[in-house]
């Protein structure tokens, strides 16, 4: 309903009525204007003074039938790994708008929802134009998305497994929910660790279902808004000049921020106040869990296959999508850290064994002489380059057997080609033989 309230393609008659109700809600829509006309060329993010919002909030009981991607383009210009991945949810979901927001466009549409005539937020429009980091801007446009208008968001290397009829199972009532999600990362005993504690237990945010205007969302956009300025703020630079490593990310826009924005909701709507929401609720999940309103699905509904929080693999049956990775390159622009000498733990992807053994590298690493520190650096450098003399000569074989194969594939349809050329020549002649004896024969046969 928001969708067709603020977009300019909504019907003459509904705009006329939204236009009547704008009238009504805010006479002075110059005077905002002009604010979000002096905003607009700012950097600062301004604090927000609640207004009456000239868009009727949402009150369907079932989850608008939409789905939501983002990319770099639009879908006339995806590679082919994007196109099957989008047609995976327009074909399992006919029945569905799609819509694909890209770099193109991204801000009109915030622009739209949030100026003065949609949320009145001028302060999330001007935020939104000062962040230059892709993945802080495509984690906040999920979240604004799904706030205006809801549906369900998916990354665009997420595919779609099974139709979003069966995200929600029969047993519940499609209007006692708010948000779908599904288990991530589910490694409590973690926790504590240094580097991996704070992401050892999340809610998937590559896909999940909202309806418009949830609390939560809004409360989780702001709260990216002050963490960002905090952050810019400390380091001395605008926004669009901050520097970010993986984990803020993860913990600044990313699942642990959307986490603990949902567990913090589900404690605001708890009715049991005596016993706190915590992780626990949702460790070893086994079946779909409905609290305070949001939907929780098991590890393999959106997140199978990871080879960690017994995840399972694709087959199985609550397996609803799959994620293929293939636009997740953005670590690349914002590290995580890396030992000199044992790299990242991240690569031990929640081995046990792996993760102590990492610990108990970096621990020891401190206590040793900086000739010995040396001489692991060097062994360890040996090694990569052993590798990486190893990759190429794989890599040289590869090639060289792939010019042999096509070498080999030429020569042999060029045979073929001069038996099927002979045969079709001795076949010619053997007609034009045959038709030779036959005009003889029958010339003979004239002269009788």
């Amino acid at each position: 309903m928001i969708a067709k309230l603020v977009s300019p393609l909504g019907s003459p008659k509904l705009a006329a009525t939204t236009a009547q109700f704008r009238s009504f809600t805010d006479p002075i829509p110059a005077r905002r204007a002009s604010l979000y006309r002096r905003v607009q060329d700012t950097t600062f993010v301004l604090p927000h003074v609640p207004t009456k919002h000239n868009v009727p909030k949402y009150t369907r009981a079932e989850f608008p039938r939409k789905i939501w991607q983002t990319w770099k383009v639009n879908p006339l210009a995806f590679e082919q790994r994007d196109l099957d991945t989008a047609r995976s949810w327009v074909g399992k979901n006919p029945s569905y708008r799609y819509e694909v927001l890209t770099d193109g466009n991204d801000m009109q549409y915030v622009e739209w929802h949030f100026g003065p005539d949609g949320f009145n937020r001028p302060d999330i429009v001007n935020f939104y134009r000062s962040v230059k980091a892709a993945i802080v801007k495509a984690d906040l446009l999920r979240y604004l998305v799904m706030y205006a208008e809801g549906g369900l968001y998916a990354d665009i290397d997420v595919e779609a497994l099974k139709p979003l009829s069966k995200f929600v199972p029969e047993r519940y009532d499609e209007g006692d929910i708010d948000m779908v999600i599904g288990v991530e990362i589910d490694e409590p005993d973690w926790k504590d660790h240094p580097i991996l504690g704070p992401k050892s237990r999340s809610f998937c945010q590559w896909t999940f279902m909202c309806k418009p205007q949830l609390p939560v969302m809004m409360r989780l956009i702001e709260q990216i808004m002050t963490w960002l300025s905090g952050v810019a703020k400390e380091q001395g630079v605008p926004l669009a000049e901050v520097k970010l490593d993986f984990d803020q990310i993860i913990s600044g826009t990313g699942p642990s921020a959307f986490t603990n924005a949902i567990i913090a909701e589900m404690n605001e709507l708890n009715d049991n106040t005596g016993r706190p929401i915590t992780w626990d609720a949702f460790h070893d999940l086994g079946e779909s869990k409905l609290v305070s309103r949001v939907l929780v699905l098991t590890v393999e509904a959106f997140a199978a296959g990871q080879g960690h929080s017994n995840s399972g693999n694709h087959d199985a049956r609550a397996a609803l999508v799959k994620h293929h990775y293939h636009a997740s390159n953005w670590p690349s622009r914002h590290p995580r850290y890396k030992h000199p000498a044992y790299g990242e733990v991240e690569q031990c992807n929640w081995v046990d064994e792996c993760v102590k053994k990492w610990d108990e590298n970096v621990a020891a690493w401190s206590k040793l002489s900086e000739v010995e520190q040396k001489s692991i650096l060097a062994e360890k450098e040996r090694k990569e380059k052993e590798r990486e003399e190893q990759r190429k000569k794989e890599e040289e074989d590869r090639k060289k057997k792939e010019e042999e194969d096509r070498k080999k594939k030429e020569e042999e349809d060029k045979r073929k080609k001069e038996e099927e050329e002979a045969k079709a020549a001795k076949e010619k002649a053997a007609k034009e033989k045959n038709a030779g004896k036959g005009g003889e024969k029958a010339a003979k046969d004239n002269k009788s």
